[in-house]
């Protein structure tokens, strides 16, 4: 068997039982990465409402449809040997919504409580991390050259969405928070969250690098956040008045998003803006 050696920039990685080798497959992480994901989370929550009721395909249609969808783009992906940002996005955009699908199947087909689909989709995700980093000694979104590095990025990316559906729900519906307060609360959290990691890296080392375990915790924390945040947005947009939203409906908010993605991702595939650069930079 032929076996491959690569470095993600603190250990050798034998690539040959990991699947096949290829270059990264992530963008790198600036602002319009978390612009773009904020983006596709709102779209997640506003498009999966368009889908149930303007288009009347009801919640089970919608999942199946969507779910089709999403297989046929990560295979697509899948096969991809390198970043492309228009595959890459429409991913993150079907697992937002089939994400959003899944919590409201348990909500809603079999009752399950917000609470107990928090709690659920928290413990799965973090069985999911474990087993990506007792399987690859690391979580670097970075270092994702591998096919099963890949499917652990994925897979925790999904339960991210699902996670992020049931605690925004949650705070924003069954604690009565509201949509407004929720976006602030959720932005609030992420924003101490980045001034927490930027003080800890301005305190160590100068030398200290985007791989350590602090930048990779603050990346996937930031990342989980966004959805909630994200959804507060889009049902504040779209959800009627008397029920604290601004009544713009599913459609134009969906429009609207989709709009701004595409723009952002039509810019990025142009500029290469976001194509990692060094090889050895972990997220």
């Amino acid at each position: 068997m032929n076996r491959s050696t690569l470095t993600d920039g603190r250990q050798p990685v034998d690539v040959s039982d990991a699947g096949r080798q290829m270059l990264r497959k992530v963008p790198e992480i600036t602002l319009y990465f978390w612009i773009i994901k904020v983006l596709c989370t709102t779209v997640g929550e506003s498009a999966a409402d368009y889908l149930q009721m303007k288009l009347n395909l009801g919640l089970t249609y919608t999942t199946v449809v969507m779910s089709a969808l999403l297989a046929i783009i990560l295979f697509l992906q899948f096969r991809a040997r390198k970043y492309v940002p228009w595959i890459y996005w429409l991913a993150v955009v079907l697992l937002s919504v089939v994400g959003t699908l899944i919590t409201d199947n348990l909500t809603d087909h079999l009752g399950v409580s917000l609470v107990t689909t928090t709690v659920i989709f928290g413990v799965v995700l973090l069985a999911t991390f474990i087993a990506w980093y007792a399987t690859e000694k690391t979580l670097s979104i970075h270092s994702i050259y591998t096919t099963r590095r890949e499917a652990f990025y994925w897979l925790a990316i999904l339960f991210t969405f699902a996670l992020g559906t049931a605690s925004g729900d949650l705070i924003a519906e069954r604690f009565n928070v509201g949509y407004w307060h929720s976006a602030f609360l959720f932005g609030g959290a992420i924003a101490a969250i980045t001034i927490a990691y930027y003080v800890v890296r301005a305190v160590l080392n100068p030398e200290h690098r985007m791989q350590s375990p602090g930048a990779i915790l603050a990346f996937w924390l930031a990342y989980i956040l966004t959805r909630p945040l994200g959804a507060s947005i889009g049902d504040y947009l779209s959800q009627a008045r008397e029920d604290g939203g601004l009544a713009l409906g599913a459609t134009i908010t969906s429009v609207l998003f989709l709009g701004a993605i595409l723009v952002t991702v039509v810019y990025l595939t142009i500029t290469r803006r976001d194509v990692i650069k060094k090889p050895d930079m972990d997220a």
